[in-house]
């Protein structure tokens, strides 16, 4: 009994490594609001984006360049190139470290003016001049 446990067990944690791994290789889909930026955490909820002040929401989301949750303290004084989105009252919401994939995409807005006028396709996930 013991030994069918832990195969199943085993089985459980290859499969979901092997998921893991796998979605860690591919792009993330990003919404056509998300702007790339330079982030440093200072004391949470504080950071710096682009060398200026900023703060994060409450109940917002920092995800890593493997696209899990990552507690904003952790990140702490570290300069990570990322794409963000703000909510109304100018504070941000979502944050995505970028992996090297992801970087590799040069080309993608660093403000709503720059955004403004470019177009996105979400399909492919790039920028380009209209």
């Amino acid at each position: 009994m013991y030994r069918c446990a832990r195969i199943a067990v085993v089985a459980l944690v290859t499969t979901v490594a092997l998921h893991a791994s796998a979605f860690a290789q591919t792009h993330r889909y990003f919404p056509a609001t998300a702007l790339r930026g330079e982030l440093v955490v200072q004391q949470t909820p504080d950071v710096t984006l682009n060398g200026k002040p900023a703060r994060l929401a409450p109940g917002s989301r920092v995800k890593g360049d493997n696209n899990m949750l990552q507690q904003p303290a952790s990140l702490m004084g570290q300069k990570l190139v990322v794409h963000y989105t703000v909510d109304p009252q100018g504070l941000l919401m979502d944050v995505w470290v970028l992996n090297s994939a992801e970087l590799a995409n040069k080309t993608w807005p660093r403000s709503r003016e720059e955004a403004a006028k470019l177009q996105f396709e979400p399909g492919t996930q790039t920028w380009s001049k209209p």
